[in-house]
């Protein structure tokens, strides 16, 4: 290029601005659960898998130990999940839903909905966008 591109023309700044138009629209919708958006990304994670280590759930969501430690004990104050030692592993903790946890699956579920219309309601569409953003990301991780 002969030119620096214009903050509409990176990619960086379109994936940006996108992440934060997510969390604005998961916020409202959130807000009735008494969660956050970061909550919602583990309670997700741990409804698909359930009774895991911390280091496996922080793998998962790519969120390092000093992040996801204060937002599990939030989460764990909040009633939503226990953490207990690993009987098999003194030096990780097990994190584990609560069934105050679990009830929040099935109201997620009406939020899933309204994301997706939010979005355009195409499933295959952004599906695919999901896909070529993963495959961009691991070719970043790669480097």
């Amino acid at each position: 290029m002969d030119r620096p591109l214009k903050i509409d023309e990176l990619l960086c700044f379109s994936v940006y601005s996108v992440n934060h138009a997510i969390s604005r629209l998961y916020r409202p919708l959130l807000a009735p659960l008494g969660l956050t958006y970061p909550q919602y990304l583990v309670l997700v994670a741990l409804w698909d898998r359930d009774h895991r280590r911390v280091s496996d759930l922080g793998a998962e969501l790519q969120l390092d130990t000093n992040t996801l430690t204060p937002l599990l004990k939030r989460m764990e104050t909040a009633g939503l999940l226990t953490r207990q030692r690993n009987p098999e592993d003194e030096r990780s903790l097990i994190v584990t839903l609560t069934e105050n946890g679990r009830v929040l699956e099935h109201k997620a579920t009406e939020l899933t909905a309204c994301v997706l219309e939010a979005m355009g309601g195409d499933i295959e569409e952004l599906s695919a966008l999901r896909d070529q953003l993963h495959a961009l990301r691991d070719k970043l991780e790669q480097r």
